[in-house]
């Protein structure tokens, strides 16, 4: 039986032409350009009812933190049922929250308060595939072959169908067909076997789609994150990514969001190449933001070699994208710091550089926080944050990397990088008063990275502290649109080891200049265009001297970088603009 063709548009308007739009907590409709997003697991976060789980009421009581730390949007990772083999992803009812975290109810009242703080809440929208334990999947796998039950589901005869389809997770799957005995024939998965593809080619797979969309944007959330999108559909003689097909039901998405919501986001997660993740924005008509991918193994490489190349050759791969949408920027996050978008030659040199232990590796990638990454270097963390704070996009904060939080590389799969939160230096790092053999996972303990030596107890206590740097940063970079909204312009000094760059955003200029090296470095900047002008540093607000006619000289120590704002000469005390 061949299945029918998804279509875009109608779906997603069916029956809603006279539904009023429901408005959503920003008041912005590009709230998201100016966000600085804050990334956690509940079960991660605060454990209320101390069984050794984060959950929602947990979280409740922390958000003052989050607000305080300067984050406006909160990006909750999978909380719904789940068996959790894939620590969530693996859905099971799209619908409901995982009972460890709480309730439906517990989850309303967080997003109400999370609202009532000024903070958006972004969750996962994971449609590319379900759990096995999924009621539809049980229903697939008994029903008749053809049926409207079984198609919900990617299935053949053979394993030899879409075989120019790369296997992700080439260190669990030796292929992307599985054997169901039930059903008697292979399903389609391109992630792990118990994570079967939903059929974008049926109809009722996209209604079933919009209605789990609907459901969530109904409750009140902001943002959603769509996961695994270049993956949606499959073509024979394709690598089954990036098709157009996928595009169609992407815009049905979209189609569905701005018809029926004001001010909500939708985030594309695809680990591609800039140019393959271009089309996922559509013509403003898909994705709102995407995540840039390819950019953080290259922040990393860059600091390593103490040379600009890596960074101003992805940046030049990039293309322009509509005027109201966003990359997403990140230094590390929930899974490993991935190395699938670089050369061969470029993975085995980041290996080298950054896991020199194997057990740091998973995949094809490093499953190691930030702090560890750096070898605790404070400068070099502060380095990369500014870089992460400065360029074009919105910054993505992991819980735990504001405080320099380590990571357990004894822990199987990426759980080393999903420990709990070190509140404090009390029992449990202040996470829970739960017997420590309960908790979902142990708490870091070691010298260096445990928690008596790093939580946000004694950073808050700390003025020097990195949590403090952090809240510094983000507050100065808040008070700024250029960052979030501005153009992009690198410099090219003869001095490679010096990343510099202009930002500019209608009246707002900034220079930024870093040094990706261990020492101290000269600069001569060609500033030909801002004669006149005086850089105030915008940290310590000092000024600098008054841009000459020709190359404008500067010295940054070991992993220093400068924010200089580029403002009118004052005369009389008054500024000339």
């Amino acid at each position: 039986m061949e299945p029918e063709t998804i279509t875009a548009g109608e779906p997603a308007m069916a029956g809603q032409a006279a539904k009023k739009k429901v408005v959503g907590s920003a008041a912005d409709p590009l709230w998201y350009k100016d966000a600085i997003f804050y990334e956690l697991h509940v079960k991660a976060f605060a454990d209320s009812n101390n069984d050794g789980i984060g959950d929602f009421k947990g979280l409740m009581q922390k958000l003052d933190y989050i607000v305080d730390l300067g984050a406006t949007c909160i990006w909750l990772l999978p909380f719904f049922p789940s068996p959790l083999r894939d620590d969530g992803y693996d859905i099971a009812d799209y619908m409901d929250v995982h009972p460890s975290y709480g309730t439906l109810e517990d989850f309303r009242e967080f997003l109400n308060e999370a609202h009532e703080r000024g903070l958006q809440v972004m969750i996962e929208l994971v449609v590319n595939h379900t759990s096995d334990q999924h009621p539809w999947f049980q229903a697939a796998r008994s029903a008749p072959a053809g049926s409207p039950e079984r198609e919900f589901y990617v299935w053949s005869d053979t394993d030899q169908r879409y075989r120019d389809a790369r296997i992700i997770f080439t260190d669990t799957e030796k292929s992307n067909w599985s054997w169901d005995s039930t059903a008697q024939a292979y399903y389609w998965h391109r992630f792990f076997s118990h994570q079967p593809d939903l059929n974008f080619d049926n109809p009722r797979v996209l209604e079933e789609v919009l209605k789990v969309l609907r459901f969530w944007l109904d409750m009140g959330v902001d943002a959603l994150r769509l996961d695994a999108v270049p993956y949606l559909v499959e073509r024979d003689g394709t690598n089954c990514e990036n098709l157009a097909e996928t595009h169609v039901a992407i815009k049905a998405m979209r189609a569905a969001v701005d018809a029926e919501y004001e001010n909500r986001m939708i985030l594309a997660e695809a680990n591609q190449a800039p140019a393959n993740v271009r089309p996922y924005f559509g013509d403003s008509d898909e994705c709102h933001m995407a995540f840039h991918f390819p950019l953080m193994p290259r922040i990393y490489m860059a600091l390593s070699q103490e040379d600009r190349l890596p960074i101003t050759d992805i940046a030049a791969q990039t293309p322009e994208i509509p005027a109201s949408c966003q990359w997403g920027l990140f230094l590390r996050n929930h899974d490993e710091l991935t190395l699938e978008m670089v050369t061969g030659d470029e993975r085995d040199y980041m290996y080298l550089a950054y896991s020199a232990d194997p057990r740091m590796r998973i995949n094809v990638g490093i499953r190691r926080r930030l702090a560890p990454l750096m070898e605790n270097n404070r400068g070099r963390i502060e380095l990369l944050n500014s870089l992460l704070f400065s360029f074009p996009g919105t910054p993505i904060l992991y819980y735990g990397d504001e405080i320099g939080m380590g990571d357990n590389i004894y822990l199987g799969d990426r759980n080393g990088v999903r420990t709990p939160m070190q509140w404090s230096g009390d029992r449990n790092a202040g996470f829970s008063k739960a017997n420590p053999a309960r908790l979902y996972s142990p708490v870091i303990m070691d010298a260096i990275w445990g928690f008596e030596a790093i939580n946000v107890e004694a950073q808050e206590a700390d003025p020097s502290s990195l949590l403090n740097w952090m809240r510094n940063m983000i507050a100065l970079r808040k008070l700024f649109r250029v960052f979030g909204r501005g153009t992009l312009r690198f410099l090219e000094p003869s001095n490679r080891k010096i990343l510099a760059y202009l930002r500019e955003y209608e009246d707002e200029q900034v220079l930024c200049v870093a040094n990706l090296s261990r020492v101290w470095q000269p600069v001569q900047l060609d500033l030909s265009g801002f004669e006149g002008l005086v850089p105030v540093e915008m940290l310590g607000y000092v000024e600098f001297p008054a841009i000459g006619s020709g190359y404008y000289p500067l010295t940054l120590g070991p992993y220093d970088f400068l924010w200089l704002e580029l403002q009118s000469p004052r005369v009389g005390g008054e500024q000339q603009g």
